[in-house]
């Protein structure tokens, strides 16, 4: 017995039959009660079927039998009985699918077409406690699905007007089968049935085949159980070429051909419908230029036009078309219109004129003025070609008017113009001289630059006679120079078609104008400027200036002595390092042009510099090596001052009759500096110094020569410490003797008398008392050292000499040398030690 997809066990189904007696178990069989049931039952194959041996409502037979009989022919052959849960499958079912038994019902899986026939169920039905015999046959038919059908055509590629037929066949499939056909351009789109060429046949006749059937085919086949599609299949029909149809871009059509303008791209594309697609060739004029469908000219010149033909071939049929068109290149003049304005009837009229000459066709020309239509219409305002002129009054027409000149030609869509716009410049003319190369000649030039049209001008003398030509915007007369040019004067008229009256300019041609200061004063070594300008408008004729100096001699660029600087209309002299009196006098500064020369003085003088002030020497000492010397000094009265001049020399030797010259110990010393260090000294030579105030160019009177005092001894601080110490000491004690004999007047009177009463005449007043008499010890003692300070000479002293007014005295305790004055002799100096004793 089968279980799920386990191999069959042995086929046992005769022995169960026997047992049926068995089964029923004693049960009676209601044999009269029979039931036969017979239904019709369609399956596919490779899909499942279900075959049920009764009602689908009424309970599942106790035991069942399944049998089948092919295609209801022959004996009938066991496929499976069962009876509860115990089912057995005939061997050799396999031909009819997979077959399982559950229920009762029989179900056939992957069902197979050798299934379709009889089938008929035995069963046992369980029925208010006996049991029902039942029959059911069921005639199963198995559908066979239509299998993928495949185009045939008779030929792949066929000529048109040809008969092509397509079959569609398929291997497979229950009938009836049905077909239909589609069909697809070459390029896509929509699939369509192919009306009126039995589509729905097997067979899909082409009689006869044109250049629209060309495309996919497609069929398809379907029966009760699906459908299949071939796949697709392409019909190719050959035909062509057709005529040619040659198209022009841009699309500018003429009567006979087509039209381009000049250095514009044009496309030649040419059509011939063919299959295989034409080859197509281009001729220019009979000769191939290209071969391509398109043919695009880039910039199309003049020599470019003429006849272009395109020819199509269809290399599979051998076939040939044509079609030939004229093409018309357009070319505009070169550059652009032009416009201009001029002068005419006698000054009262303008004539505006427009060109612009070549191109094919000629441009038409027109002028259109203020207020008017710019429409192009026939006859207005004069329509020509190349050129056109109009005369417009001088008069009727407003200063500012703007006049338009419009060029119209075929190969120019926007077109082309000019303009021009009619005013008068502002202002007036102006008018100049000049002189030519060596004052041969003079020239009068007067100009008035502007307007449109330009200025008219004429050169006219005082008594109205024209002179030269009249000429646009400038006007040159070139007039021989002789001495009745000076003075003269003449006039410049100048004329415009939209001026009501004439404005003119006046030159007068005269000698040339100098000014300059009539005298300048510098000091002695400064820089004198001399300045000499032209005035007026004579500098036009090109004056020739020129310096002389005192002794009449002309000034030249390149000497050491001056320098010249020249501008357009002056000329300036510089005297360097002026001196005293030698550059003092008369210079004389000249200017010639061609028509005369003028002459001015200028008077130069050179002041000297006031004298420095005189120089004294106010501290001078060596240092304690004797190499260098520390050197003060003052000025004495006002003056000039730019510096200080430090000299010195060696002083006199016993054996030498002459003394050593002066030499520069320091120079360039700045007029605020008062002191100055100086070493360099040789230490066994004894040296003389003296100072020089200098200003610019003079030097002063030289100080008194001093020689360096010698450096303060070390050991005199000391010494006068010891001896104010001394002093002090005794006067104590002499303080305190006197007070001692003023107390005791009875016991010392000799002492006392001797001490008090010892003044001479204009003494003072007798002391009574012990404070009176300490009071005028005093006052003796204050004067004793006043007379001496006085009387004592500071030399010998050692102190130092009183201070001048004005400069700081000195306060210390012991002096020192300030300088000593220069000896007669070369003896070297005395040193002098002084001693102080001091008594307690």
């Amino acid at each position: 017995m089968e279980r799920g997809r386990a191999a069959p066990p042995p086929w046992r189904g005769p022995w169960i039959l026997c047992l049926l007696p068995a089964l029923a178990g004693g049960q009676p069989l209601a044999a009269g009660e029979a039931a036969y049931e017979e239904w019709r039952a369609t399956g596919v194959r490779g899909r499942a079927v279900e075959l049920s041996c009764g009602p689908a409502a009424a309970a599942p037979p106790a035991v069942v039998f399944w049998s089948f009989t092919p295609r209801g022919e022959g004996l009938p052959r066991a496929v499976a009985v069962g009876s509860g849960r115990e089912v057995a499958v005939a061997p050799g079912t396999g031909m009819l699918g997979r077959v399982t038994l559950r229920n009762g019902t029989l179900e056939l899986r992957e069902l197979r077409v050798a299934a379709q026939g009889r089938f008929l169920c035995q069963g046992l039905f369980p029925e208010r406690g006996r049991l029902r015999v039942g029959y059911a046959a069921v005639l199963l038919r198995v559908l066979v699905p239509v299998s993928k059908p495949f185009v045939r055509p008779t030929a792949a590629a066929a000529a048109e007007g040809a008969a092509v037929a397509l079959t569609c066949t398929v291997r497979e499939g229950t009938e009836p089968l049905s077909f239909s056909w589609q069909h697809q351009e070459p390029r896509g789109g929509p699939s369509v049935t192919p009306a009126g060429l039995g589509g729905s046949r097997a067979e899909l006749q082409l009689t006869p085949a044109n250049r629209s059937h060309t495309g996919w085919y497609v069929c398809t086949v379907s029966n009760e159980v699906n459908n299949h599609t071939s796949d697709p299949v392409y019909l190719d029909i050959v035909y062509g070429p057709d005529e040619p149809a040659i198209r022009v871009e841009p699309f500018s059509p003429e009567q006979g051909g087509f039209s381009a303008g000049e250095r514009e791209d044009v496309v030649l594309s040419c059509l011939a419908p063919s299959n295989p697609p034409s080859r197509y060739v281009w001729l220019h004029n009979g000769s191939q230029v290209h071969i391509g469908q398109t043919y695009v000219i880039t910039a199309i010149a003049r020599a470019q036009a003429g006849t272009y033909t395109c020819l199509a071939e269809n290399s599979h049929l051998q076939t040939r078309t044509q079609a030939t068109i004229v093409l018309t290149v357009y070319y505009p003049p070169a550059g652009s219109p032009s416009c201009s304005a001029l002068a005419s009837g006698d000054q009262q009229d303008v004539a505006l004129r427009c060109r612009w000459l070549g191109g094919f066709p000629l441009a038409r020309l027109r002028w259109v003025g203020p207020q008017e239509e710019e429409e192009e219409e026939e006859g207005l305002m004069g329509t020509s070609f190349s050129m056109a002129t109009r005369i417009q009054s001088g008069a009727a027409t407003r200063n500012g008017s703007s006049f338009s000149c419009l060029a119209s030609h075929p190969a120019l869509p926007q077109g082309a113009a000019c303009g021009t716009t009619l005013w008068v410049p502002s202002g007036s003319p102006t008018c100049a001289a000049a002189a030519t190369k060596g004052d041969e000649y003079v020239m009068l030039r007067c100009c008035w630059e502007g307007g449109t049209p330009l200025v008219t001008l004429r050169w006219r003398d005082t008594a109205g006679r024209a002179l030269g030509d009249p000429a646009p915007s400038t006007a040159v007369l070139v007039l021989s120079t002789d001495g009745s040019l000076g003075g003269r004067e003449f006039v410049c008229v100048a004329a415009h078609p939209l001026r009501a009256a004439a404005a003119e300019c006046r030159l007068r041609l005269e000698v040339p104008e100098l000014e300059a200061e009539s005298e300048v004063a510098v000091l002695e070594g400064g820089e004198a400027q001399l300045s000499c300008r032209q005035r007026g408008s004579n500098a036009d004729l090109g004056a020739t200036v020129a310096w002389y100096d005192p002794k009449e001699r002309e000034v030249t660029p390149g000497l050491a002595k001056y320098r010249l600087e020249q501008g357009e209309a002056w000329l300036n002299l510089t005297v360097r390092d002026a001196e005293w009196p030698g550059d003092s006098g008369i210079y004389r500064c000249t200017a010639t042009n061609a028509v005369g020369t003028a002459s001015l003085p200028v008077r130069l003088r050179v002041d000297r510099y006031p004298a420095p002030p005189n120089v004294t020497i106010s501290k001078l000492r060596y240092t304690r090596a004797r190499t260098e010397v520390r050197l003060e000094w003052r000025t004495q009265g006002a003056g000039n001052l730019t510096g200080f001049v430090v000299q010195r020399r060696q002083t006199k030797k016993p054996l030498r009759e002459t003394a050593s010259p002066w030499e520069t110990a320091a120079g360039d010393i700045e007029p605020h500096s008062r002191d100055r260090r100086l070493g360099g000294l040789d230490p066994a030579v004894l040296y003389a110094f003296r100072v020089l105030a200098v200003n610019h160019r003079t030097a002063g009177h030289p100080s008194e020569v001093q020689t360096p005092a010698e450096p303060p001894f070390e050991a005199y601080p000391a010494v006068t410490g010891a001896a104010v110490a001394g002093m002090l000491v005794a006067t104590a004690a002499s303080l305190l003797a006197v007070h001692c004999i003023a107390r005791h007047r009875e016991t010392l009177p000799r002492l006392h008398d001797l001490l008090f009463r010892t003044a001479g005449p204009g003494a003072q007043e007798p002391v009574g008392t012990a404070e009176d008499a300490e009071a005028a010890a005093a006052g003796e003692e204050e004067a004793v050292p006043a007379q001496g300070d006085s009387s004592a000479p500071s030399t010998a002293a050692g102190t130092e000499a009183a201070p001048a007014q004005g400069e700081p005295s000195a306060r210390s305790t012991a002096a020192e040398p300030l300088s000593a004055a220069p000896s007669t002799t070369d003896d070297p100096p005395v040193n002098v030690t002084i001693t102080v004793t001091a008594t307690p």
